[in-house]
């Protein structure tokens, strides 16, 4: 099977990362973090124009008629600019919530943990968020609230993570990987001690080596999983995808010196971004055990 992008996916992924750079590059970024908790909503619905929300929506419906795969183009590069707000959650809800497929509604949803992003923020809420209360989030841009669990001594309800929703986490968190190990390389070039760039030193070229390895494995596992929709593949995928863009991200840090503080850097953000990611949805555990049971069963 070829993994190769057609053109319309090229220009489809070209056309997103050139609107995301105009719309949200580092300045937008920067003026972001000064004032976290504010979703643009200017953007957010320029972002329904050009059809974010609304790819896998029919023609039919006012959608644009894509697939899957087309979606994990366009999320992965909304992880590579760190493009902030309920974006899994409002493509979700585009067939269902009135105007999310235009970006005139927000649209988030009570996680597999019990966390919401952005629920000062949002229009509409996909689940019981009855008690939610306001979290002190890593990530300056992902505010958060906790939904209370069940009483003691009732069964929780665990409903499965929509496959969907986790497939594009991946994609995101793949967009940051990508970003990370590109910083890092640019780094590494420029960067100079004792009159070399430090990208000719063994232990910096191991890092950004490191680096690329898991994010192309990454890249082959959420594309293939956008291909077959398998339940098993978008597992791998997601985990490959954490892994991914979390150990990137301290990598790139550590080429960077270990700037972890310095706000003048967008590396520390897509640490944060990542952190949090790994907590959407249902938790990373429940992938590791559902691969374990079908790796279980195939044995038998």
């Amino acid at each position: 099977m070829r993994f190769q992008l057609t053109e319309d996916q090229r220009a489809l992924r070209s056309g997103v990362r050139e609107l995301l750079t105009r719309r949200f590059g580092p300045e937008q970024l920067r003026a972001a973090v000064e004032a976290p908790g504010r979703l643009q909503k200017g953007l957010w619905r320029e972002l329904g124009e050009a059809g974010f929300f609304a790819l896998r929506l029919p023609e039919s419906e006012g959608g644009v008629g894509l697939g899957l795969p087309e979606a994990v183009l366009a999320f992965e590069e909304a992880g590579r600019a760190l493009l902030p707000g309920p974006l899994v959650a409002t493509h979700l809800a585009a067939a269902e919530v009135p105007g999310a497929a235009t970006g005139e509604t927000v649209v988030t949803d009570v996680g597999g943990c019990g966390l919401v992003e952005w629920l000062s923020a949002a229009d509409v809420v996909r689940g019981d968020d009855t008690g939610a209360v306001p979290l002190r989030s890593v990530d300056p841009l992902t505010p958060l609230h906790r939904v209370p669990g069940p009483p003691a001594g009732r069964a929780p309800e665990a409903p499965g993570a929509d496959p969907a929703a986790v497939l594009l986490t991946a994609a995101e968190q793949l967009g940051s990987a990508t970003r990370a190990c590109e910083l890092a390389a640019q780094h590494a070039r420029t960067r100079e001690q004792f009159g070399r760039p430090i990208g000719a030193f063994q232990a910096v070229k191991h890092l950004c080596a490191e680096m690329l390895v898991r994010t192309e494995t990454a890249r082959a596992a959420v594309y293939a999983a956008a291909v077959t929709a398998d339940p098993a593949d978008i597992d791998t995928a997601r985990l490959l995808a954490d892994d991914a863009a979390v150990r990137g991200a301290r990598d790139c840090l550590q080429v960077h010196g270990g700037m972890g503080f310095t706000w003048e850097f967008e590396v520390h953000l897509h640490l944060k971004r990542a952190w949090v990611r790994t907590h959407r949805t249902n938790d990373a555990t429940e992938s590791e055990e559902r691969l374990a049971a079908e790796l279980l069963a195939g044995s038998v």
